[in-house]
């Protein structure tokens, strides 16, 4: 299976942490629930591993999304060539088991 939206319209890139980073954008309807529930303990997890592995939120999104076993392809869209250039630092990153599973463990807690 392949995700389409394996960086959440752009919120586990990092770029929206807050109601005032809704207008950073013209996603912002569709960021805006990731602000509540889950989405700001993922983002706290995913701040510390990218910080351990000496990467960036999206690339870990990304590793985290390819390594999960069912999924084939995590998708993703770039808007500049900076951005296609981070994308891809994801291919050559390793996530440790334990990083997964604190990864997983975020996404799981409300």
């Amino acid at each position: 299976m392949a995700t389409f939206f394996s960086l959440a319209n752009g919120y586990l890139t990092g770029k929206y942490r807050s109601r005032a980073d809704l207008t950073k954008s013209v996603r912002a309807d569709r960021v805006e629930p990731y602000l509540e529930g889950r989405g700001p303990h993922v983002l706290a997890a995913m701040g510390v591993v990218a910080a351990e592995a000496g990467a960036t939120p999206a690339q870990v999104a990304l590793a985290w999304t390819a390594a999960q076993p069912a999924v084939t392809a995590p998708l993703a869209s770039a808007s500049s060539l900076a951005q296609m250039e981070e994308l891809l630092g994801s291919l050559h990153l390793q996530l440790t088991p334990d990083q997964l599973a604190r990864l997983d463990n975020a996404s799981t807690e409300v």
